[in-house]
């Protein structure tokens, strides 16, 4: 079983023409500035929003003592809910829900297959993301298998931070890695993401020994990334890596400020003013000039 949490169709911006984003819950990192913090835990998260509220109170009766109501307030206890089944749905003005689901490799391909013609007029295809994808080996596998053998092109969005032993074993069958490198210092690596940045190193110079075609990407933080010295460093590194024929700038944006409240969680960076694709431009030009495909996401 793969545990989901969203499935995005007529996607464009993750690999050629249009794709479906199947995005999946878990990961072992925990970046301070994440957009999908839902997808952080393996297990379903609760999002509350609580402008949609209007204390029915089906929720509580449903929660096992862990939602209560405090006034005209909600508390919901999120850390010591195991049994999600009993609040799916459960809410009539949908002010509650439970983010991820459990899914079989089948129920995943029945829900791919619908966007099949249109993988074949524009050369598209299926992109997994996250959260990790890898952290779902080794079920995850069993479904690249499943869409290879169909033909479809499957990009994969990953941090690389698993074990190489893991993305080994997906060499033959993912046509493109979309690969983030945030940074290469490893105090701020660590103090940002939890993470261990030479894990990420060491497997993307694997990565470019097998010849595997990669995009590297960078999601531009301010406070973490956001400087002439840091980017170029990555860029320099990216530029040395014989199969990274393209290279990405994410600017930073806000938008997720709203789940980490719903999520009841606290959003450190929701102070920091988003970054324009203008403030871009001078990285993308230094890229170019180290031989490489550069783009601007949006």
């Amino acid at each position: 079983m793969l545990t989901v949490f969203n499935i995005q169709r007529f996607s464009i911006h993750d690999g050629n023409g249009v794709r479906t984003n199947i995005f999946f819950k878990g990961c072992p990192l925990s970046c301070l500035w994440c957009n999908n913090p839902e997808s952080i835990e393996p297990f379903p998260s609760i999002m509350f929003d609580e402008r949609l509220c209007r204390m029915f109170g089906d929720c509580i009766k449903a929660g096992s003592g862990y939602i209560a109501s405090a006034g005209d307030k909600l508390l919901i206890d999120r850390k010591n809910i195991t049994d999600f089944s009993s609040l799916i749905n459960i809410c009539p003005s949908k002010a509650i829900t439970v983010i991820g689901k459990t899914m079989t490799t089948d129920e995943i391909i029945s829900e791919i297959e619908k966007d099949i013609p249109f993988y074949t007029t524009s050369g598209g295809g299926v992109t997994l993301s996250g959260g990790e994808p890898f952290s779902q080996d080794p079920f995850l596998k069993e479904l690249v298998s499943e869409l290879k053998a169909k033909q479809i092109h499957v990009s994969v969005e990953t941090s690389l931070h698993v074990p190489w032993e893991t993305i080994e074993k997906y060499l033959d069958i993912i046509d493109v890695f979309l690969a983030d490198l945030k940074h290469l210092d490893s105090e701020k690596f660590t103090r940002f993401t939890g993470g261990n940045i030479s894990l990420v190193i060491n497997n993307f110079r694997e990565l470019d020994k097998r010849g595997k075609p990669f995009i590297v990407r960078i999601p531009v933080i301010p406070g973490f990334n956001f400087s002439e010295p840091e980017l170029c460093a990555v860029i320099d590194f990216a530029s040395g890596l014989k199969n990274a024929h393209e290279i990405n700038f994410i600017p930073f944006h806000s938008l997720a400020r709203e789940k980490y409240t719903m999520l009841g969680k606290e959003y450190i960076f929701e102070n920091q003013r988003n970054i324009e694709k203008s403030e871009l431009t001078q990285f993308v030009e230094y890229a170019e000039k180290k031989g490489l495909i550069a783009k601007i996401l949006n």
